[in-house]
């Protein structure tokens, strides 16, 4: 049962991450999210319904269009992917239980905001205000631990990445102050820290490797959102096992 579930969860997740991926790529450029229908970003030709199968569709054209032969960007199938292994962890982390759910919105508020921060540099207000009445509600049914904790986590998560911002002068988004802060809301403290001190980590191997390469040069800005939802995740699903074993090394 539970490999069935979690296959489902899957699909699901994969189908909802086509359209995710679309709100990602719309929203930050103000356009319809239905209309008009899925098109080739070159050429403009309508998507057919063999042309939108979550991940084999772009597998099938070998991450080209059927049309006009241009390249389609990888984003959209790992998009899809990463929407559906995560909803299967979610499932897999707590279970068939409320928490889940909550889990599965904190993923498609990641998967979005991801998107849009890599593709645009951006995480659009619209999004954050429209996940943060969902997730509010969805925590006051489901709360992990007392409510305080999670309003003092939005308030240390914001209030930390918004010292940050003003201390860089520009270096941190405010979007990216408002997406912590609204993620604090949901994980709570004491593992909203947990979460920065993960995304700064991971930031700063993705940026050293990004460098070393050769596909960013020094001083180029990076999108940090992504990585702020990395560590969010993390938290989510370990953070409280973490700082138990973090506090019996020290005792």
């Amino acid at each position: 049962m539970d490999i069935l579930l979690s296959f489902y969860l899957f699909v699901l997740g994969a189908v909802l991450g086509s359209f995710f991926n679309v709100v990602a790529l719309r929203v930050p450029l103000r356009e319809s999210i239905v209309r008009p229908p899925s098109r080739c970003p070159a050429c403009g030709a309508r998507l057919k319904g063999r042309d939108l199968i979550p991940i084999a569709s772009w597998l099938a054209s070998r991450g080209t269009c059927r049309h006009c032969g241009t390249r389609v960007s990888p984003l959209y199938p790992l998009g899809e992917a990463a929407t559906g292994l995560l909803f299967a962890w979610a499932y897999a982390t707590y279970g068939w239980r409320p928490e889940t759910l909550i889990g599965c919105l904190l993923v498609s508020l990641c998967v979005i905001v991801t998107v849009s921060d890599i593709r645009y540099m951006l995480i659009p207000n619209r999004v954050l205000l429209v996940f943060a009445p969902i997730l509010a509600i969805a925590r006051l049914w489901a709360p992990h631990g007392p409510i305080w904790s999670h309003l003092l986590g939005a308030v240390v998560g914001g209030g930390l990445l918004l010292l940050v911002a003003l201390l860089s002068k520009g270096g941190m988004g405010l979007g990216d102050v408002k997406l912590f802060a609204l993620l604090g809301g949901i994980i709570g403290l004491p593992q909203i820290p947990v979460a920065l001190v993960a995304a700064c980590l991971a930031g700063t191997i993705v940026g050293l490797l990004l460098l070393a390469t050769g596909r960013v040069k020094r001083k180029q800005p990076i999108p940090f959102g992504p990585f702020l939802a990395f560590g969010a995740l993390l938290a989510y699903g370990y953070g409280t096992q973490w700082i138990a074993a973090y506090v019996s090394i020290l005792s």
